[in-house]
């Protein structure tokens, strides 16, 4: 099994890589930012789909309220 990465990034923002045990699952947050931007998935690819899904709710929510 190859090892995986501690983070990800997708426009600008970084976020950490962990796994549940109790869950089976993989999760994270973006750091570096005062809002909680959590993510999570059952497979690498699922949890990168669902740290961009997040990070670009989070962009467009800032957008929103400037």
């Amino acid at each position: 099994m190859d090892k995986l990465k501690q983070t990800m990034t997708d426009k600008g923002c970084v976020g950490s890589v962990e796994f549940s045990d109790a869950d089976g699952v993989l999760f994270g947050k973006v750091q570096g930012v005062r809002s909680l931007i959590s993510y999570e998935g059952e497979t690498r690819e699922a949890l990168q789909a669902d740290f961009r899904k997040a990070i670009d709710a989070y962009l467009e929510l800032c957008q929103e309220k400037s």
